[in-house]
């Protein structure tokens, strides 16, 4: 309590009977993460390699699991947001955190990327569309009532479309020798050098989410009214929302660890680790090798490929030849809807991580409430992208090497605070142990070494 005011003490709410009807989180978390990695990377990894790697997906998924939970537990204790607990210890940790996480989601990436597979289908210049994008995605989280309810429609929507495509890509693209290669994922796993170590490291590190969207999972339970955060005000529209009052003398909350609230914390705690196991964790590690298994049925053993946007063209044009235009021009759109959503949800944690930060420490007694400090970033980053693409320029290599360094040591940094917060923080009960601290520690490990890697590779790069 030394940087931020003590937490209100009030009881933990007792689960929903119902629990199903708090699913979503964990959706939400898969929606955004389901982007140029499984479109593009892991992909371009199987039509390279073939599929001896999906080992890393699997453990890439599992590592951030482990990291979602921490952060929910966190949460799920306090109310507060994870960043909001690292800043108790310093006060300026939360703006690292958005200063890395601006550093990666700064360039609209993953909106031209789509705009791009647009164009593929309905023609014109992918930089008008993708400005016209933006300015979707800034009316979608500015108007909605309530800011976290029409995301997670949203990317409900985008991970049921992408369910349906493989499907009918099972049945229709996806060959018989795809398949009968499918278990040397396990029989011949193995470390394909040839593609690059950065190359590999990345899609093993960054499978599933990655960098600023995983800390971000504190603000959408906190939405959604898991445990603690359901005393905190969600985050609404400023046009048509209802905001609702809130102490500002207040960051947080915290429970007496007695009988009752810890038979509630156990069944909260159960929940949360089997919402984000089967709509994060399982999601993602299916659409992985699904996406793999179509792009080794297409583009296994073609050479010249590239890893980037191009990739998927060249794949939606084989699927035209084997199955017919219309499968092909479907895949583009589905990709198309993928990557959008994508970067509606990339804007929305970007804003949202931001305002909470600005809100909680350094706007405290102002009147702006962090609902209008959200929609005034949102449409900054909307502002920010229009100019860029207009401006006709592709991605500076500058930004292109902060984009590629940041995100495994912003990784590497929270893993290391997560494990402190949690085992300091927190009351005996509700602390990290076992296992997980554990897998704190290997994740830490693991984005350090990525970190290492990466920054040494970008080096190379800029100064040969």
């Amino acid at each position: 309590t030394k940087l931020l005011p003590a937490p209100e003490v009030r009881e933990l709410p007792a689960p929903p009977a119902k629990t199903w009807r708090i699913i979503g989180p964990g959706i939400v978390a898969a929606g955004v993460g389901l982007s140029s990695g499984e479109f593009v990377l892991w992909p371009y990894i199987a039509s390279q390699a073939g599929l001896v790697f999906l080992w890393g997906a699997v453990i890439g998924v599992i590592t951030q699991w482990f990291l979602n939970m921490e952060i929910e537990r966190y949460t799920l204790a306090t109310g507060e947001t994870a960043v909001t607990g690292f800043n108790r210890y310093w006060r300026h940790w939360g703006l690292v955190m958005v200063v890395f996480t601006y550093a990666a989601n700064l360039w609209p990436g993953w909106a031209i990327s789509s705009a791009t597979m647009l164009s593929y289908v309905f023609g014109g210049k992918p930089a008008w569309i993708g400005v016209g994008l933006l300015v979707v995605i800034g009316l979608i989280l500015t108007l909605a009532p309530v800011v976290y309810n029409a995301l997670e429609k949203m990317l409900g929507v985008k991970i049921l479309l992408i369910g349906g495509f493989f499907i009918l890509a099972l049945a229709l693209a996806v060959t018989a020798t795809t398949v009968g290669d499918l278990p040397t994922a396990v029989t011949d796993a193995r470390f394909p050098h040839e593609l690059g170590v950065a190359v590999l490291m990345g899609a093993l590190a960054y499978a599933g989410a990655g960098g600023g969207q995983n800390l971000v999972q504190s603000n959408w339970i906190r939405d959604k009214g898991f445990g603690m955060g359901h005393y905190v005000p969600r985050l609404v529209s400023p046009v048509t929302g209802k905001e609702e009052a809130a102490d500002a003398s207040r960051v947080g909350y915290v429970f007496e660890t007695n009988e009752t609230n810890l038979a509630r914390w156990r069944r909260w705690w159960k929940f949360a680790n089997l919402e984000q196991a089967i709509t994060f964790a399982l999601v993602t590690i299916l659409t992985i090798v699904l996406s793999s298994m179509l792009a080794h049925s297409t583009l296994f053993g073609t050479e010249g490929l590239e890893n980037n946007v191009g990739f998927v063209q060249k794949e939606g044009e084989v699927l035209q030849e084997r199955v017919g235009d219309w499968f092909g021009v479907f895949f583009w759109l589905i990709g198309a809807f993928s990557l959008f959503s994508a970067a509606t949800g990339i804007v929305d944690y970007t804003s949202r991580m931001t305002a909470d930060v600005l809100k909680s420490t350094y706007m405290r007694g102002t009147r702006l409430t962090e609902s209008r400090i959200y929609a005034r970033l949102v449409w900054g980053l909307v502002a920010v992208g229009a100019v860029v693409l207009l401006s006709g320029f592709d991605q500076p290599l500058v930004l292109l090497v902060i984009s590629a360094c940041v995100s495994g040591l912003m990784m590497f940094v929270y893993s290391i605070l997560l494990l402190v917060m949690n085992r300091t923080a927190l009351p005996n009960p509700l602390k990290v142990r076992g296992y997980r601290v554990a897998a704190l520690v290997w994740a830490a490990l693991l984005f350090g070494v990525l970190s290492v890697l990466t920054v040494r590779q970008q080096l190379d790069n800029l100064f040969g």
